[in-house]
């Protein structure tokens, strides 16, 4: 029997809906990429925070002599162990180091406080160690707020 001449195969698009159909969706995905970088803010680098050394070298000294006093005196009335005072004696003379110099001393070791050139306070820290991390018996308290007043007083 012959084909019945009524009957047709299905059509083919044109190529040209194709490149229409991908040119239209890549200017929907310009637009919404030139929307999205024209409003974002424009990066600015970020400036660390210029350090000024403190005006009253002489204020600080004492305010930070009468700190390592108060712990001294909290230890005495047995407010903190002794561990805990070595641990605030030692915290303070890195903050009086960071306050005065600008260095984030409180964050360092003891090798990077004998990196910098803060030898005061890495050999106060050190002389602290052992009652900040040391097996019992701990050394007294009374030394090493010593070692901390001494490492504040001599700061020039």
């Amino acid at each position: 029997m012959p084909a019945d001449p009524g009957i047709y195969g299905p059509l083919q698009y044109s190529q040209a809906w194709l490149w229409t159909g991908l040119a239209l969706l890549a200017a929907v995905l310009g637009w919404y990429a030139f929307v999205f970088l024209s409003t974002r803010k424009p990066k600015v680098p970020e400036q660390a925070p210029r350090f000024a050394p403190p005006s009253d070298l002489a204020g600080l000294k004492v305010a930070y002599l009468q700190k390592i006093d108060a712990v001294t005196a909290d230890a005495a009335a047995g407010l903190l162990t002794a561990r805990e005072s070595h641990q605030q004696l030692s915290l303070l003379v890195r903050r009086f180091a960071r306050d005065v110099t600008g260095v984030d001393a409180p964050r360092m070791t003891l090798a990077e406080l004998h990196g910098h050139p803060l030898p005061p306070v890495a050999e106060a820290v050190r002389k602290i160690y052992p009652g900040e991390f040391g097996l019992e018996p701990l050394p007294p308290v009374a030394e090493s707020a010593a070692t901390a007043r001494q490492a504040v007083r001599q700061w020039n």
